[in-house]
């Protein structure tokens, strides 16, 4: 990674300090070299701030937060219907890094870049340096949106566009704004929860200079995630700033795969002012077998969740189809 200057954000100071090996990971959390799998942390690597580290019991195998970020021997066993590519997104590239599945919506890849390795991650396999739309300063993607004016809402989607900076952001929502049929612009971060410092003045100053409405959707599975200030701090001050907070989890097994840690996430979202949108079953992408929930316990769990929690509160359970024209609903 190239050094930062001195004037870098302090975001991307904590960014580039995160933890990168293996060994350090489990130094630093107290557990036995056995416990995770130097292949699978070569085959996807790890990455994970300090500020979500710090969230991690030290010394318990089974901490929730722990096992979306430790590399683990089943990582590297073939499972029949397990792929690169789940959920499509190739097919659906109309242009390097423009992602048109769904009507009225668009998705720019805009980075390959996170803050945190999920082991889960549906597009660990994506071709990032083929699908960039950065690389020409956003013109082919601008270009694409203008000429489509069905277009109503932009997703920024990555890797996390976050982890980009105000200065790589500007021109893509300048360019954004000067086309009136763009109606909302809805950001897909993780950043809020595992680097919650990257919401600074620059980014809300950045956030209030597009004139129209702002959506982010935030990823947190489980209540834990959220329990740390900095991260209410920094989804206090979306709040604050207009900008309206979803939340969409993945079931996964051991982590949230059970009634009790469901409603404790929506209702810590919902003290977060973040509402519950989506709970995903696991998209069946190479390397993530071992999360996989099956339909017939999401099901159970969702039931329990609606005899637990007001309607409000209960996210929707979907999975995502590749070439279906939105999230298919389960069942």
């Amino acid at each position: 990674m190239t050094p930062l200057t001195t004037t870098a954000a302090p975001w991307s100071h904590e960014l580039a300090g995160a933890v990168r090996e293996l060994p350090e990971l489990l130094r630093l959390l107290d557990l036995p070299a056995e416990l995770a799998d130097p292949g699978a942390a070569r085959s996807f690597r790890v990455l994970v701030p300090h500020s979500y580290l710090a969230r991690i019991q030290p010394g318990r195998a089974d901490d929730p937060l722990l096992l979306q970020v430790l590399p683990q021997a089943q990582e590297l066993l073939e499972r029949p219907g397990f792929l690169a590519d789940p959920v499509g997104d190739r097919s659906a590239e109309v242009s390097a890094g423009v992602l048109h599945k769904y009507q009225g919506r668009v998705l720019l890849v805009t980075s390959g870049a996170c803050a945190v390795h999920c082991r889960y991650c549906f597009r660990r396999h994506f071709p990032y340096s083929e699908a960039s739309p950065v690389r020409d300063e956003w013109r082919a993607a601008l270009e694409y949106v203008r000429k489509h004016t069905g277009i109503h809402e932009v997703i920024l989607s990555g890797g996390d566009p976050l982890t980009l900076s105000e200065r790589r952001l500007a021109p893509l929502l300048d360019g954004l704004a000067a086309l009136p049929h763009v109606r909302t612009l809805r950001f897909h971060s993780r950043l809020p929860v595992v680097l919650p410092a990257r919401i600074d003045t620059a980014f809300l100053a950045l956030l209030q200079h597009f004139p129209r409405r702002k959506v982010m959707v935030i990823h947190a599975n489980h209540a834990r995630e959220l329990q740390a200030d900095d991260v209410n701090g920094a989804l206090t001050t979306l709040d604050q700033a207009g900008v309206t907070l979803l939340n969409q989890s993945v079931l996964l097994r051991g982590v949230n795969d059970s009634v009790t840690a469901l409603a404790a996430l929506s209702e810590t979202l919902l003290a977060s002012r973040v509402m519950p949108y989506y709970l995903h079953l696991l998209d069946r992408v190479a390397g993530a077998a071992h999360f996989e929930v099956t339909e017939v316990r999401a099901l159970e769990l969702m039931a329990g969740l609606r005899r637990q929690l007001p309607g409000y509160l209960v996210p929707r359970l979907v999975r995502e189809v590749a070439g279906a024209p939105s999230k298919v609903p389960v069942p």
